[in-house]
């Protein structure tokens, strides 16, 4: 069985999706609304708001870039705002259906014991899936989680992440989806949003995943991964994929007489966050790969239970859309699947912190790389 992880998402955003799906044949999902009209309002500026509804909302403010966070006066705020040139949509892209994963970053007592606590529902994963209606070839669009936008609903600059937040304009999936449309000229259609502490019951479900590496490596004592192939479980699986301080193995290992590791290990370089994309579009990928074991639906019955509780799914994707769609899955060839990340700038403002930025239109992009037809 194959691995996971924090990039299981959008092709795992299709696999949860997929998963989501699945999950739909036993009716016990949470389903949360998915209003296309609310989504078009946030859109539009028709409902605006500084205020969050939600309680989780001031956990996480720290992740947001607010305008007192950004400038002090309208002239540093009009300054920033020329970085997001790319951010205006050239045209409305159509001819596909999209589904959104979120993972959001809420950890088990096992994770927290790697990783640290956090609070509240951060949307620490945002993965697009894209499949053309006419032939049904599959992209899974990775946007990264600290991308700079300005909220259609807040009129704020902020990561895109921190509009993962429910408010007076929608909830946690509508303003995410707003803000996802409102960068690439892409509506969702669904979304299916999972914890990690989730996560990890869903590889451990199947067993774990198969995760190959080119060099042996670890963080602490959140994982180590030897050089090659080896089945992982899904505590393992989660920390290899939000690492950032992954270390590799400088000659052999060497291990005394008391099992003390004496090795010597050194900071895998460029380990960024777009290392973890590439890591969570791996992840969704081996899941994917796992839809080919089973051989009836009724085989799937552990698999379906850890999805049912782990994903939230919008109350508008019906079981058999659900059903379709993980069937499609299956006969999926993963190496046709088109695994991208939006293009992006690290820009160091005056005062020296760094934001992403979009470097180049959405939609060049998805033309550049054949997904959309020229």
């Amino acid at each position: 069985m194959k691995f996971l992880n924090k990039y299981t998402y959008l092709l795992i955003g299709l696999l949860a999706i997929a998963g989501i799906t699945m999950t739909l044949i036993i009716p016990n999902f949470q389903r949360e609304e998915f209003s296309q009209d609310v989504i078009s309002d946030i859109i539009d500026g028709i409902t605006t708001t500084t205020v969050a509804n939600d309680a989780e909302t001031e956990e996480i403010i720290e992740n947001s870039i607010t305008e007192e966070d950004f400038f002090t006066t309208e002239e540093q705020e009009n300054e920033i705002e020329k970085l997001l040139i790319n951010n205006e949509i050239k045209k409305e892209i159509t001819g596909f259906d999209v589904y959104m994963l979120i993972g959001s970053d809420e950890r088990s007592a096992d994770l927290i014991e790697t990783r640290g606590k956090v609070y509240g529902k951060r949307a620490d994963v945002i993965i697009l899936g894209l499949i053309n209606k006419e032939n049904q070839n599959t992209t899974l669009l990775s946007i990264p989680r600290d991308l700079l936008i300005k909220n259609s609903c807040t009129e704020k600059l902020e990561r895109i992440n921190a509009s993962y937040v429910k408010n007076n304009c929608g909830n946690n999936a509508e303003n995410l989806a707003a803000s996802i449309y409102s960068i690439s000229g892409l509506k969702v259609n669904h979304f299916a949003s999972f914890n990690f502490n989730g996560f990890e019951s869903i590889i451990d479900s199947i067993g774990g995943i198969e995760i190959c590496v080119d060099v042996t490596q670890k963080e602490g004592y959140s994982f180590e991964l030897q050089k090659g192939c080896q089945i992982v479980n899904g505590l393992a699986t989660l920390n290899w994929v939000v690492s950032r301080s992954t270390e590799v193995l400088v000659g052999e290992k060497v291990v005394d007489a008391n099992g003390n590791d004496n090795s010597t290990w050194k900071l895998m370089n460029g380990v960024s966050d777009l290392t973890r994309i590439k890591r969570q579009q791996y992840v969704v990928t081996q899941l994917i790969k796992e839809l080919v074991n089973f051989s009836s639906i009724n085989e799937l019955n552990t698999f379906v239970k850890a999805l049912e509780e782990t994903f939230v799914i919008d109350e508008n994707l019906s079981l058999n859309n659900a059903v379709d769609l993980l069937w499609t899955f299956r006969d999926l060839e993963i190496s046709k699947v088109n695994k991208l990340t939006a293009p992006i700038n690290f820009i160091t403002l005056d005062d020296g912190r760094q934001v992403l930025i979009l470097k180049e239109n959405i939609y060049d992009f998805l033309e550049k790389n054949s997904v959309i037809d020229s």
